[in-house]
Formats: C-alpha cells, structure tokens, sequence
C-alpha cells in the first residue's frame, strides 16, 4: 500500500541556442543539461525517499509506542446488580468502554444477580465493537453478610491478556472486611506482566488505614514492582499511612481530586471525598496521563447520574518502564 507518491523528475529545461552553433559543441551542451536535470532529478528522489523512511520509522515507533501503552480504571459502582436497569448498565459500558482493563468494586454478593450484572455489562461492552472478557470473584469473607460484596475485571481482549486466574486474598482475609481480589495481566503486545490489587477498603470511621498498612508488602509477596494498587481506599491520598508507600517509590495517579458524589448540590458542588485512587510504582511504571471521568457535569443531573454510582471512575494510562 502506497502512503506517499513520490515526487516526479523535473521537466527538461527549454535552451535558445544562437544560429551557427557548431554541433559538437551543442551535443555537449545538450549533455551538460541532460546530466544536471539527470543530477537533480535523482537527488530530489533520494531526498523524497529519505522522507519516506523517516515517516515510516516515526509510524512505527508510534505504533510501538501505542501499543505498549494501556489504560487502566477503577471504578466502585455502587451496588452493581439488580438494581441496574439496561440503560443504566449501557450508560456504564459507555464510560468503560474508553479504557482497557477495569477494576471493579461493590458488585452485589448476596445472590447472584451481582455476577450477572457484570456478564450483562460485558455482553454490552461486546455490542460496541471490539472483544471484552471479564472474570467475578466469589463473595469476600466478612464479618457479615451486609459486608461481603464480590469484585470484578474487565479487559478489552484486543489489548490485554490475562495470566492465571485472579483470586481473593485469603492471607488478608482476617485482616480486612473485604480481602482484595488480584489479578495479574501482561499486553498482548509484549512486556512484563503486572499484578492489579482491586481493593475497597473498610469505611473511614472504622480505621482503613489498618487495612491498608497491609498492602506495601505485596511486591516483596507478589515478587514484582508491577503492582497497581486501585480501587476505594476511603482515605485521601495524603494520609500518613501512604508515606511509607511514597518512600518505595508508590504514586497516586491522582492528588486533591474529589471521587465521591453528595446527594445534593450546595452551591454548584456537587463533589464530596477524594478516596478512589490507583497507586503505581514510578520507578517502573512510566505514567502519560490520569484523572478521573466525570459523567454528572451538571447538578441538573446529579439525581439521574447517581443512578449509575456515588462515585466518579478514576483513570490512568501509562507504559511499563
């Protein structure tokens, strides 16, 4: 397939000769010119070919760039089962479907209609063109029933490949009201492969960060640096807990930033806490951008929007170093 049509050779010069011109004298002058426009016509494709090359250098780079460069979300949507009517579950796949692996929380684990909602928000993922799987885990051991909930991944397939099969950590299980679910992933494309701790954290007024001490250790268990730490942490990133997690290297993918909704605007607000993060190692993770989405924009909406959850998604996109 031709990018670039290459330039043509320039069109061969017309010269007024004065009558009585002897002919060996205009043969050579008729070379002369033939090897000159000879001269820049093949120096002007050289030059074009050059370009060629470059572009077609610089477009593979770009490709190789991009394809080791992912996406990765988390997002606690609130009591995911039941309750999620289909347009409120395409609404959802509409905001994941921008990215390429997804960590989910608060999937409803006392029957299972929790799992089905995720198998629904895959099936409709499917429908919008490219080829999504997921896996759900079983039900956390909590203290209650009211407590346990299960997580989930999602990952375009296209994209993301999955190593093993995730599992609840049993060894926090005593430790945490909800044990983390992890699941480790490489890229299609290429690379080491990374771990993802999906977590949601006990609430705030019962001391997360107790919870949460037990999570620096999983590079030294997992035997990797490749270990994303995302999820609803119920504790802003500045707690005094992350310091030790800041000295290892550990960033958060994004800083004063409110994740949570109020039920009501006060004064055009309608933003609450910064607790959903992802936390990444920048000594092997390269971050390119992070944030979080949005999707209420207006207090108009906020009512009709915390349909789908109370709280925002939070993104990153990076390359492992």
């Amino acid at each position: 397939m031709n990018f670039l049509a290459l330039a043509p050779c320039s069109p061969q010069t017309t010269r007024i000769y004065p009558t009585g011109l002897p002919t060996s004298r205009l043969d050579a002058e008729m070379r002369c010119i033939k090897t000159a426009v000879a001269t820049r016509c093949i120096k002007r494709t050289l030059a074009t070919r050059r370009i060629v090359s470059l572009l077609l250098v610089f477009n593979g780079l770009l490709f190789v760039m991009q394809a080791q460069e992912f996406t990765l979300l988390t997002w606690n949507i609130q009591n995911l089962g039941q309750s999620k009517d289909e347009v409120e579950i395409r609404n959802i796949a509409e905001v994941i479907n921008e990215f390429d692996l997804v960590a989910v929380q608060e999937v409803v684990a006392k029957d299972p209609r929790g799992a089905q909602a995720v198998a629904r928000l895959a099936d409709e993922l499917n429908r919008m063109g490219d080829r999504w799987d997921y896996r759900v885990s079983n039900p956390t051991r909590s203290p209650s029933a009211h407590i346990s909930e299960r997580y989930a991944f999602l990952w375009r397939s296209s994209k993301i490949q999955l190593v093993g099969r995730p599992y609840l950590d049993s060894e926090l299980a005593d430790e945490c009201d909800r044990e983390p679910y992890l699941g480790q992933f490489r890229l299609k494309a290429g690379g080491a492969p990374f771990y993802i701790v999906n977590v949601h954290a006990r609430t705030h007024d019962k001391q997360p960060e107790k919870e949460i001490a037990h999570f620096e250790s999983y590079q030294k268990r997992l035997a990797t640096e490749l270990v994303f730490l995302a999820g609803d942490f119920n504790l802003t990133e500045d707690h005094p807990v992350w310091m030790s997690f800041y000295e290892v290297g550990y960033q958060p993918s994004i800083s004063d930033m409110a994740t949570t909704l109020k039920r009501k605007c006060a004064r055009g607000n309608y933003l609450n806490h910064s607790i959903d993060n992802i936390y990444y190692d920048e000594d092997v993770v390269e971050l390119s951008r992070s944030g979080r989405v949005d999707f209420v924009r207006d207090c108009e909406l906020l009512e009709e929007r915390r349909g789908l959850s109370d709280h925002l998604p939070v993104f990153l996109a990076c390359s492992i170093r």
